[in-house]
């Protein structure tokens, strides 16, 4: 089983779901999992994790992430994007570059953004986007989220283009949709590409086709992120031989039961408490912190015990 990160570029027309089933046919293994949905008419990074990086999913989906949109200003649609239905068409003719830049400045910093009923939010076991398609629009919670920076990069009026650091959970959609609102013309997202998710950049994501190209040639270890890379900014420890079952098992292990040498270069305190466990063979077993006192305990295990014992025939 192939395991690792492929920074995907995802293109229009294809759902998040449609990229996993081609990969799935592609590289001939069914655990594939994607790290957050883009939505078919947008484009850009999508990380797919396989193998026993599919664990990574909950982690990549909770980066920051950086987006290219373009709002379109007087219009307004149920999908709050230009897919959708259009609710209201308002004139735009008053609105200066002047007072779009400042309405969109406002959003900058934390802001409490209603989930667009289009959206795959649960309410009552069942996606907004389920209830929306039948007609129904339900009461949803505003959530925070964070709009680090954004940056217009062109204003041709009634469209705006600009570029979106934002955290999790942000709907950029919404984001649309609120700064038209604020300048009384509604507004709704034409475009959408993200071009970073954390480490993944869109200047080192791969299209399908090529990814099909280079499993074709056996040359996909070329592009696959290993595993244990997703943490290289973690200082690594390495267990002594007699005491590696520990940690095989998911227990605790006593500083003193891992090479010296290792530790030496690894800070046991703040958020350098952290690190990657391996055994002397160079198998990554998983994420362990370091508890303040005197064990490190598990925090994400990776590694198949048996497998490892299977291969070195025990």
């Amino acid at each position: 089983m192939i395991s690792g990160v492929l920074n995907i570029y995802k293109e229009k027309g294809y759902t998040s779901h449609d990229v996993v089933a081609c990969l799935r046919r592609i590289i001939g293994q069914k655990k594939i999992g994607h790290t957050g949905t883009l939505d078919p008419d947008a484009e850009g990074v999508l990380p797919v994790c396989l193998g026993k990086a599919t664990k990574l999913c909950d982690m990549l989906t909770d980066k920051d992430k950086t987006y290219e949109a373009v709002l379109l200003l007087g219009k307004t649609t149920d999908t709050q994007d230009i897919t959708g239905n259009v609710l209201e068409e308002r004139n735009t003719g008053d609105v200066t570059e002047e007072a779009a830049e400042e309405a969109i400045r406002k959003f900058i910093g934390e802001y409490d953004q209603i989930p667009p009923m289009y959206s795959a939010l649960k309410v009552g076991g069942k996606k907004l986007y389920e209830l929306a398609r039948e007609g129904k629009t339900v009461e949803r919670k505003s959530r925070r989220v964070t709009i680090h920076d954004i940056r217009i990069s062109e204003i041709r009026l009634p469209e705006i283009r600009m570029e979106v650091d934002c955290s999790k959970g942000t709907y950029i959609r919404t984001l649309c949709n609120d700064i038209g609102e604020l300048l009384g013309t509604g507004g709704c997202m034409k475009e959408l590409k993200r071009l970073r998710v954390g480490r993944f950049c869109l200047e080192e994501s791969r299209k399908l086709s090529e990814i099909e190209q280079m499993q074709e040639a056996g040359r996909l270890e070329e592009v696959m992120i290993p595993l244990d890379e997703m943490f290289s900014d973690l200082p690594e420890i390495v267990l002594k031989k007699e005491y590696t079952s520990l940690a095989y098992n998911g227990n605790p292990f006593r500083r003193d039961q891992a090479e010296e040498k290792a530790l030496l270069h690894s800070p046991l305190t703040g958020e350098n408490s952290r690190c990657r466990v391996y055994d002397p063979l160079g198998n990554f077993i998983g994420i362990y912190r370091w508890d303040g006192r005197q064990n490190f305990r598990l925090e994400k295990m990776f590694l198949d015990p048996e497998a490892v014992k299977r291969e070195n025939g025990r």
